[in-house]
């Protein structure tokens, strides 16, 4: 069932809370989310229920739900698994609009929790109202100082609310990732871990933040998605309101992937599939939490960039080098600054290196004027759209450590709708104040390289959202197949969805395979048609180069020979006689369930490539050429597709319409398809089109039952 986004509200945004389990003991399960709602600058009504206790924590404690004097919008749950369902009865039965279930010993603990977790679901499904957890740390929203977990890390102090929300499949991860970013100085507006997710999940709790006003940036993380359609739209709502999403999936390895399966009870999709919806609806995948922290913090001012052109200040040559090797590889454009600036800045300091990097060697750090009018430069005559100094440990330096900020903040002014960064390693507070000034601080200069590069990918990504344009495609329902079928009968359902594939007949034993070929024009491909012998080549089954009628009719008769040798059980319709191609680049298509994301379409290039290499990218169906043509462009070995070696370019356009057309064709029939192959598929030079020369599709088990 889907839920409006606002049935959230109740849960982050309560006038009043019960705290069923309340302790005495702050360092309790039930003790510390009552003294954080206390002390945290909650101004709403909190309800200790301890019914073995008059007072807790010095607040009056109350029996039972019943006996509160109103309905609380929320009830935080601190009891042990045993007395959990009861406790969500009462609520249910007071219309308490949502609950948080902190407890373990649920799903994630065997068959006989996963049986008391669907009693826990069932409740939420009866009632309406929206449960957290189990297993759990709760949640927080410290833009009204309510604290509904915990979690150790507000022992010490409150979190300060910001523009970053916190997002997490996992307690603990979304506890260290938030003291990670308190102590990176970023603000977190909202906080949410979702444990077993018997109701509220990921993908919804994203749906909701994303909604807040104040949040610009994302920090997700997860094993697995459940709802997929909610997931989509709130990548999708994101992107469009120029909101970053940054997530950290794990099970990326098959022993990762294995070890979720029991961690919080999530299931994992395919890691490769997951990898590249989050890049088709504008999510960035974090691949540590040092990125994931980083990025997140290039992109909490919600400032990006227009282009890529870095331009970099070092005082040192080396570390210049290594920072515009790692913008680079990250795909910034170290472009040069302009001849007649270069002269100028020569003239200034002639052993100095004016390029870009700008090495204005330590002489700039005696003359911080100088290094003023380089930087200066830079920004007004270089072009840059992002920038970058490297200043090490000099900004900690007590003798010169306010100089050299005044210096910094004369060379930037007028420009700080650009995005300025500073590596250098000092103190949190001198860190703070170089932030007040606009600029971005990394210790690391590749970790600074990486984060700007993902602002320009965030850019680059928030644009193409605008630009796009929905395609009417036509919409192809299928009747559903029975089991496996022939190739001929594939391709005729996929030329329907329109696929074009190379001129062929299906010749029937009592028909003459001479005649068809030579209607069909020399040289000819023979091939068994049978939907019982999907892998031909396997018995032999395909003859390539007959160019008479007589090599046809041997090449027919061998093929059947061999079938019947073979696979005495297959039933053959006959053999397909095909137009014989050469020429083109081999890719290889297809089309997967995805257990998450359903309907998903795989490219790649074909032989070597997918074999050894498994170069391929996937897409979640249905999507435009323009989202193909991304696609194709993401594989490792795209090159061959532009033309080497003399070769001429390929139809990339025909490819692309091709896998949009395809995965509309898929989309409209998921219920009913279990996976389509085409391959291979010759990618022909530019205006000569694409053809697929074999097609192999399988229906789903319950087609049958349509």
């Amino acid at each position: 069932m889907r839920h409006h986004p606002a049935s959230l509200d109740p849960l982050f945004k309560p006038r009043s809370v019960a705290l069923i389990g309340a302790s005495d003991d702050v360092a309790r399960i039930g003790g510390r989310p009552l003294r954080y709602l206390r002390e945290g600058g909650f101004k709403g009504a909190v309800y200790p229920i301890n019914p073995k206790r008059d007072t807790v924590q010095g607040a009056r404690s109350y029996q039972s739900v019943a006996s509160l004097p109103e309905t609380p919008d929320v009830a935080i749950l601190a009891v042990p698994a045993q007395g959990t369902v009861q406790a969500l009865r009462d609520c249910a039965d007071r219309k308490v609009k949502a609950a948080v279930v902190f407890s373990a010993g649920f799903a994630e603990a065997g068959e006989q929790g996963r049986l008391v977790q669907d009693q826990i679901a069932g409740i939420a499904r009866e009632s309406g109202m929206r449960v957290l957890g189990p297993n759990c740390l709760g949640l927080f929203n410290a833009e009204i100082g309510y604290y509904g977990t915990f979690s150790a890390i507000l022992d010490a102090a409150f979190v300060e609310p910001g523009s970053i929300a916190v997002v997490s499949q996992s307690g603990a991860y979304g506890s260290h990732i938030a003291h990670l970013a308190r102590q990176r100085g970023l603000g977190i507006g909202q906080w949410i871990t979702t444990g077993n997710e018997c109701d509220i999940d990921v993908a919804e709790a994203l749906r909701w933040v994303i909604d807040q006003p104040d949040v610009k940036v994302v920090m997700a993380y997860a094993e697995g998605i459940r709802d997929r359609d909610t997931f989509i739209e709130a990548l999708e709502v994101a992107r469009a309101r120029e909101k970053a999403v940054v997530f950290l999936k794990v099970g990326r390895s098959d022993v990762g992937a294995q070890a979720v399966s029991s961690h919080t009870a999530a299931l994992a999709g395919s890691d490769a599939v997951f990898d590249a919806v989050l890049r088709q609806y504008g999510a960035y995948r974090a691949r540590t939490t040092a990125e994931h922290l980083d990025v997140a913090y290039a992109c909490a001012r919600g400032l990006y960039p227009v282009g890529n052109r870095f331009g970099i200040f070092t005082l040192s040559g080396g570390f210049g080098i290594q920072m515009a090797d790692d913008a680079s590889a990250c795909g910034l454009d170290v472009a040069p600054m302009p001849d007649a600036a270069q002269e100028k800045l020569k003239a200034m300091l002639p052993y100095a290196s004016p390029r870009n990097p700008v090495d204005a060697t330590a002489q700039a750090l005696t003359d911080l004027p100088l290094m003023t009018s380089y930087i200066a430069a830079m920004l007004e005559k270089g072009g840059y759209d992002l920038f970058a100094g490297i200043f090490g440990s000099g900004p900690a330096s007590p003798t010169f450590s306010a100089s050299l900020r005044k210096a910094l903040r004369e060379a930037t002014a007028g420009h700080q709708g650009r995005i300025l960064a500073l590596s250098m390693s000092a103190p949190p507070e001198i860190v703070r104040s170089y932030e007040a000034d606009g600029f971005l601080i990394f210790e690391d200069g590749s970790a600074l390289a990486n984060a700007l590069a993902a602002l320009v990918w965030f850019r680059r990504s928030f644009d193409v959202a605008k630009q796009a344009r929905k395609e009417a495609l036509s919409t192809t329902r299928i009747a559903p197949p029975d089991g496996v079928l022939s190739e001929h009968e594939a391709k005729a359902l996929l030329r329907a969805a329109g696929i074009v594939f190379p001129e062929e007949v299906l010749v029937r034993s009592d028909e003459d395979v001479g005649a068809a070929a030579a209607a069909i024009g020399f040289p000819v491909v023979v091939k068994v048609c049978s939907p019982d012998i999907p892998h031909k080549t396997e018995i032999g089954g395909v003859i390539v180069g007959s160019r008479s009628e007589a090599e046809a009719r041997d090449a027919a008769r061998t093929i059947l020979s061999r079938a019947h040798e073979k696979r005495p059980d297959a039933r053959t319709d006959g053999v397909i006689v095909s137009r014989m191609i050469t020429g083109g680049v081999e890719t290889i298509v297809g089309v997967v369930q995805d257990a998450t994301f359903g309907p998903v379409v795989m490219f790649g290039l074909g032989g070597i490539f997918v074999e050894v290499l498994k170069d391929v990218t996937f897409r979640a169906a249905p999507f435009d050429a323009a989202e193909a043509e991304r696609m194709i462009r993401e594989i490792r070995g795209f090159a061959v597709l532009e033309g080497v070696r003399g070769a001429p370019p390929a139809d990339i356009d025909a490819l692309a319409a091709m896998l949009s057309r395809l995965s509309q064709f898929a989309a409209d029939n998921a219920d009913v398809i279990e996976s389509i192959d085409l391959n291979p598929v010759l990618v022909m030079p530019r205006g000569e089109g694409v053809l697929p020369l074999d097609a192999l599709l399988v229906a789903s088990r319950s087609a049958a039952d349509h």
